[in-house]
C-alpha cells in the first residue's frame, strides 16, 4: 500500500517509522511518504491560510496551496482559474493503476468506524490531508468529487483536536494492521472490539500469574475446558457491551445468536424474540 499524508508538520509522523508499521515498511508492505504543504506555497512567508471569508476567528486553509499539492500527487492537469469543476478531467492513467482515496480528518464529519477501516485496508493508495487552524477550505473535497476522485472526510470521535496529523495516525493504526502480514499473529485480531456482523465489545484479558496482588484471573479460564472458556468470554462480551455500548446490542441480528447467547441478552434485560434485540423497560 503506498500512502501520502500532506501536513504542516511532516516530521510529525517519523513516529509511523516504529513498531509494526516500521516493520511493515521495511517488509516493504507499506510505503510511507510525509510531505510539507509548504512546499507547494509561493510567497517569502509559505504562507497556507488566510482570513474567513464572512469574518469569524482564526485562519482557514488557503484552497490554491492545497489544489497545487494534490494536483501533483494526484496526477491531475492543473485547471485554468475560470474553468468549472467538471470541465476539468483527469488524465488518462494506465489503468491498472488503482485510484488513490483522499481522506481528510474533519471533526464535523461522520465517524470513522472499524468497518470504515477495513475496506480502505484493502486500498493500494490512500492521500490524507491534515487540517489546521480552523480547517480545510470546503471547496476543495468539493472539488475533487467532482474530478471523481473517491474523497472521504472522517471524525474521530466527538472532539477537536489541533489538528489533523493524530487522527491521521489513528486512523492508520487502524487500517494498515488489517492488512495481509502486518500482524505477526493474525489471530489476534479476530475477536477484537468492533470487529465483524454482530461486533461486540472485547472480554477482558488476563495472562500469568493466576494470582495477582490478591487479584484472581476467573477460575474458568484456568479449567482447560475451551468449550467453557469460549463460552465465558462470549459472555462477557455481552455484558461488557450492554453496560458501555448498547447501541451494538440493539444493532446485533437476533437470528444469528445462539441459544446461549439469547440466554445471556434476556437474562441482561432484553428481548430477543424480533429482529433486533429490545431492551425491556
Amino acid at each position: 500500500m503506498k500512502i501520502d499524508i500532506v501536513s504542516v508538520f511532516p516530521e510529525y509522523f517519523e513516529v509511523l517509522n516504529l513498531s509494526l508499521m516500521g516493520k511493515a515498511q521495511s517488509k516493504g508492505l507499506l510505503e510511507i511518504t510525509a510531505h510539507n504543504l509548504r512546499d507547494w506555497t509561493h510567497d517569502v512567508h509559505h504562507s497556507v491560510d488566510d482570513t474567513p471569508v464572512g469574518g469569524g476567528a482564526g485562519m482557514v486553509m488557503k484552497p490554491e496551496v492545497w489544489a497545487e499539492c494534490l494536483d501533483e500527487l494526484l496526477d491531475l492537469p492543473a485547471p485554468n482559474e475560470d474553468d468549472s469543476p467538471n470541465d476539468v478531467a483527469a488524465e488518462d492513467n494506465d489503468s491498472s493503476v488503482a485510484a488513490p482515496v483522499l481522506i481528510f480528518p474533519n471533526p464535523s464529519a461522520p465517524l470513522f468506524t472499524q468497518r470504515d477501516a477495513t475496506e480502505l485496508s484493502h486500498a493500494e493508495h490512500l492521500l490524507f490531508g491534515c487540517g489546521r487552524y480552523e480547517g480545510y477550505d470546503s471547496r476543495i473535497p468539493d472539488y475533487y468529487r467532482a474530478q471523481g476522485i473517491d474523497v472521504r472526510e472522517y471524525s474521530i470521535g466527538d472532539y477537536v483536536l489541533n489538528g489533523g496529523e493524530v487522527a491521521v495516525s489513528v486512523m492508520l493504526e487502524a487500517i494498515t494492521r488489517l492488512m495481509p502480514g502486518f500482524m505477526g499473529n493474525p489471530d489476534s485480531i479476530v475477536e477484537e472490539s468492533y470487529t465483524g456482523e454482530g461486533a461486540l465489545l472485547e472480554h477482558r484479558q488476563y495472562t500469568k500469574p493466576a494470582v495477582w496482588r490478591g487479584i484472581s484471573v476467573p477460575e474458568v479460564l484456568l479449567s482447560g475446558d475451551h468449550g467453557k472458556v469460549d463460552r465465558f468470554r462470549r459472555d462477557e462480551a455481552l455484558t461488557r457491551t450492554n453496560e458501555i455500548r448498547p447501541d451494538l446490542i440493539e444493532a446485533l441480528d437476533c437470528k444469528a445468536l445462539d441459544k446461549a447467547d439469547r440466554k445471556t441478552l434476556m437474562a441482561l434485560g432484553w428481548e430477543v424474540s424480533a429482529a433486533h434485540p429490545r431492551r425491556l423497560s
